[in-house]
C-alpha cells in the first residue's frame, strides 16, 4: 500500500510545521496561534514547496470548527455573563457596531459592496478567545473586575457572531443588493424566517430533550468506569449534535455544536468532558488555523500595504478607542478600559470562520480575506507588545504615586499581584482534585493550617466557602511560589497528577527552602526519578501503593479485610498527634 496519501501528508505536515513554527513564536512571547497560521501559508499554493491539499485540509478545518465551538459552549458561564451584564452586553454590542462601521467604510473606500462591508466589518469586530483568555490568564486578571468584564464582553462577541453564521446564509440576497423592492424584500426574508424557526425549534429540542439525555448519557458511561468510553462518549455527542443540527434543522455545524457544550456544560461531569475533550479539541483546532493560513497570500502585505495598515488600524486602534469610551463613560477606572482595550486589538477564530463564509457565499472577495488574515496575524503577534507598553505605562504611574507618597489599589494594576499568605507551619497542597481531596479532608481534621493552591476557579470557590485559604494558579508560576510562605511551612504535598510538570514546583520550593519536607505524586518510574532529581523527600507512586495493600489485604490471615482496611486509612493520616499550629503572624 502507498506510504504517503494526500490526508496523511496533509496531516502530517500540519502537525509537523505548526509543532516548530509554534514552538518558535513561542520563544518570541507571541501565541503559538501565530505559528499555526504560518504553518498554514509555507503549506499553501502562494509558497515554493510543498503544497497540501486545500479540499481536504478544508474538512479538517470543519471539524476543528464543530470542536472548537463546542469548546466555547462547554465553557460558557451565564453566571459570569450576568455579573457583568450592565457593561458587557451593551458595550460589545456598540463596540461590534463601532467596528463594523469603520470595516463597512473601508470597504466602501476600496469600492467594495455594502454586504461586502458588513462582512469585512464583522470580521473585525470581534476578538480571539484564546489570545484573550491567555492574556487574561498570564496576568492573573481572570477573577477580577477587569477578567470577568473581559470574559463577558468575549460571551457577548462569541453569542452575536454564533447569531450571525446562522442569519448570514439567509440574508445573502439583501447583502448582495437584490432586495431591491418590497417583493424582493418579502421573498428573500421568508427564508430567514424559516431559519429562524429551524433555529429556535432545534434549541427547544435541545433545551428540552437534550438537557436530560446527554447528561444521562454522560452519567451513565462515567459509571462503567471506562475512561476511553467516557472520552468517546463525549466526541460523540459534540459531532453528533452537530452533524444531527445539520441534517435535520438546516443548523450550521458551528451551532450545533456550540448548544451541545453548552447544555453539557450544566451537567456535574462537565469539566471532566472538557479535560478529556481537550487534547483531541487541540490538535483540530491546529488543523483549522493552518487551513487558514493556507488560504493567505502573504504578498498583500506588500501589494496592499495601504488596505492592510488601514484593517490593522480598525482592529488594534478603533475598536479598542470605541471599547475604552465605552468603559470610561460607564464609569470605570482609566488603567480598567485600558485593559479592556488591549485585551480586544486583536481578531481570531470568529473572524476566520465569517470571512470564509463570506467567500463561499460570493459575499467577500478574496481579497478581503487576506486583508483580514493579514490583520489577524499582525495584531496577534502585536498584542503582547501592547500590553508590555500597558505594563510601562503602569510602572511609571507608580513611580509618580509613590514620589507623591500615595499607594496604589491592587485592583488598578494591569497585572494583578497574588497577596503572600500570612500563614505559618501549614501544609501546602498543590492540586485539589480526586486525591488532593482528600488530603485536604484529613489535613483539616488535624487541625493544622492548609493553603491550597488549584488551577480551578470553582474549586477554589467552593473551598474558600469553606473557610479554606486558597491561591488560584498555575503553581508553577515563580510568583505564585513566592507568595506560598515555603520558608515557614511545615510541609508541600504536590498531589497534581503530571509528575513532570509537579517537578518545576519541587525544583523552586527546593530553592527556597532546602529543609522542606516534600512528598510528590507519581505515576511512573520515570516521574519518581524525576521529582526525586529535582528534590522531592518522598515521592508516592498511586499504582505501587494500590498494589502494596492489595497484598497487605490478601496476605494478611490474622485480620479482617475490615480491620485491616481503617488501620491502613488510620495510618495515613497525615497529622494524628500533631499540637496545634501556631496562628498566623
Amino acid at each position: 500500500m502507498p506510504h504517503s496519501t494526500p490526508l496523511v501528508s496533509t496531516i502530517v505536515a500540519g502537525f509537523v510545521l505548526a509543532f516548530a513554527l509554534g514552538a518558535l513564536v513561542q520563544r518570541f512571547r507571541v501565541s503559538p496561534l501565530v505559528g499555526y497560521l504560518l504553518a498554514g501559508v509555507v503549506m499553501g499554493p502562494f509558497t515554493p514547496g510543498f503544497v497540501a491539499d486545500q479540499g481536504l485540509a478544508n474538512e479538517l478545518a470543519e471539524i476543528g470548527v464543530v470542536l472548537l465551538m463546542f469548546g466555547v459552549g462547554l465553557h460558557f458561564s451565564l453566571r459570569d455573563l450576568l455579573s457583568v451584564r450592565a457593561i458587557a452586553v451593551p458595550g460589545a454590542l456598540v463596540q461590534i457596531a463601532v467596528a463594523t462601521a469603520l470595516g463597512l467604510g473601508l470597504a466602501r473606500l476600496m469600492g467594495w459592496s455594502t454586504g461586502a462591508g458588513v462582512m469585512f466589518g464583522l470580521a473585525l469586530s470581534t476578538a480571539s478567545t484564546v489570545v484573550l483568555l491567555r492574556a487574561m490568564q498570564e496576568r492573573r486578571l481572570v477573577e477580577t473586575e477587569k477578567g470577568r468584564i473581559a470574559v463577558g464582553w468575549l460571551i457577548v462577541e462569541d453569542i452575536t457572531m454564533v447569531l450571525t453564521l446562522v442569519l448570514i446564509p439567509a440574508m445573502a440576497g439583501i447583502l448582495k443588493g437584490e432586495a431591491a423592492d418590497a417583493a424582493g424584500l418579502s421573498r428573500l426574508a421568508v427564508p430567514a424566517l424559516v431559519i429562524l424557526a429551524k433555529v429556535t425549534a432545534y434549541v427547544a429540542v435541545m433545551l428540552l430533550v437534550g438537557r436530560r439525555v446527554i447528561p444521562w448519557i454522560l452519567h451513565y458511561v462515567a459509571h462503567t468506569g471506562s475512561r476511553e468510553l467516557f472520552r468517546l462518549s463525549v466526541l460523540a455527542i459534540a459531532l453528533g449534535c452537530a452533524f444531527g443540527a445539520t441534517k435535520l434543522f438546516d443548523v450550521s455545524f458551528a451551532l450545533g455544536a456550540f448548544f451541545a457544550g453548552m447544555i453539557l456544560s450544566e451537567s456535574e461531569l462537565s469539566q471532566r468532558a472538557a479535560q478529556e475533550t481537550l487534547p483531541l479539541r487541540d490538535a483540530f483546532a491546529v488543523l483549522f488555523f493552518v487551513s487558514v493560513g493556507m488560504l493567505f497570500d502573504p504578498t498583500i502585505i506588500v501589494r496592499e500595504a495601504g488596505p492592510v495598515l488601514a484593517t490593522l488600524f480598525i482592529i488594534m486602534f478603533g475598536k479598542s478607542i470605541a471599547a475604552f469610551l465605552i468603559m470610561r463613560l460607564a464609569g470605570y477606572a482609566t488603567n480598567t478600559a485600558l485593559t479592556i482595550s488591549a485585551s480586544l486589538a486583536q481578531i481570531g477564530e470568529f473572524s476566520f470562520i465569517l470571512v470564509s463564509l463570506g467567500v463561499a457565499l460570493a459575499l467577500l472577495p478574496e481579497r478581503g480575506r487576506d486583508l483580514v488574515l493579514a490583520g489577524s496575524i499582525i495584531s496577534i503577534m502585536l498584542n503582547p507588545v501592547v500590553f508590555q507598553i500597558l505594563d510601562w505605562m503602569q510602572a511609571r504611574t507608580e513611580e509618580e504615586r509613590a514620589d507623591d507618597g500615595k499607594t496604589q489599589d491592587a485592583e488598578e494594576g494591569t497585572r494583578a499581584e497574588i497577596p503572600p499568605t500570612t500563614l505559618t507551619d501549614h501544609v501546602v497542597l498543590i492540586g485539589h482534585g480526586r486525591v488532593g481531596s482528600r488530603i485536604s479532608e484529613a489535613v483539616r481534621a488535624s487541625g493544622a493550617s492548609l493553603l491550597v493552591v488549584e488551577d480551578n476557579a470553582d474549586k477554589t470557590a467552593q473551598l474558600r466557602e469553606q473557610g479554606v485559604e486558597t491561591i488560584t494558579g498555575n503553581a508553577a508560576d515563580p510568583e505564585l511560589v513566592k507568595a506560598l510562605n515555603l520558608s515557614a511551612a511545615r510541609c508541600l504535598l504536590v498531589a497534581i497528577p503530571d509528575g513532570f510538570e509537579g517537578g518545576q514546583v519541587v525544583a523552586q520550593a527546593r530553592g527556597i527552602n532546602t529543609d522542606l519536607p516534600i512528598i510528590a505524586r507519581s505515576h511512573s518510574q520515570d516521574e519518581t526519578a524525576h521529582l526525586m532529581k529535582y528534590g522531592a523527600t518522598r515521592v508516592v507512586m498511586g499504582e505501587e501503593e494500590i498494589a502494596k495493600a492489595m497484598i497487605a489485604d490478601a496476605c494478611a490471615p490474622d485480620a479482617t479485610v475490615n480491620d485491616r482496611a481503617y488501620a491502613s486509612e488510620a495510618s495515613l493520616t497525615p497529622f494524628p498527634e500533631q499540637p496545634a499550629p501556631s496562628s498566623a503572624a
